[in-house]
């Protein structure tokens, strides 16, 4: 199996034999440093930590630099952790690279990112609301409308869809399939788009 972090830098196109035109985002995938390996009788559970992004030490606090030093890796901004079934534990060990080149053309992906955040949106914006009349002297064009009753409950349930901060969020887009990739320049193409602005970090896990 195979999995990785890696940068979006963004998007282009390829032309098919029969003239289709495909979509592609470009990831930078790795390489990323195996920074720990947990497993079932020392920490409960089997997991592989890669760690990506190169930063200068005096960014890191010292708990995290000894983390990273004791695996024999550079300083690295993200850690994240992979299940067993993601990533092979009994092939990987700390101090190990994983790469791009675990990746085949064809292959269905799992990919994680943050949303571009939107700011305050409205509910037409946010739920995908449908606007108010706009004839007869009516001002509800855009308004929420009612969310709820006056007396009885007397309140607004928990969970109601109004305006509010849009965006932001984790999100993991399913069934990315794998166009090409290049080991040599540590670039991964997928077909299609994935969660996340330019240069935002995404978690590249097997479908």
């Amino acid at each position: 199996m195979a999995a990785i972090i890696g940068t979006k830098l963004g998007m282009t196109q390829i032309f098919g034999e029969d003239g289709s035109r495909i979509a592609l985002t470009v990831i930078q995938a790795g390489p990323c440093h195996v920074t720990q390996v947990r497993t079932e009788d020392r920490d409960g559970y089997a997991a592989i930590q890669l760690g990506y992004g190169a930063v200068r030490p005096k960014l890191l606090n010292k708990p995290k630099l000894g983390h990273l030093e004791k695996a024999g890796a550079p300083a690295l901004r993200h850690l994240h952790e992979f299940t067993a079934e993601e990533l092979d534990a009994d092939e990987l060990s700390p101090g190990d690279l994983v790469t791009v080149g675990s990746f085949e053309p064809g292959q269905l992906l799992r990919v994680t990112g943050t949303s571009k955040g939107k700011g305050y949106a409205g509910t037409i914006k946010r739920h995908n609301f449908s606007r108010g009349p706009v004839t007869h002297g009516s001002h509800n064009v855009r308004q929420g409308g009612s969310i709820g009753a006056a007396a009885d409950p007397a309140r607004v349930f928990k969970g109601t869809r109004m305006s509010g901060r849009m965006g932001g969020e984790t999100v993991t887009q399913r069934g990315v399939q794998v166009v090409d990739v290049d080991p040599g320049r540590d670039l991964l193409f997928v077909k299609g788009a994935i969660p996340g602005s330019v240069n935002g970090i995404v978690v590249v896990r097997p479908q």
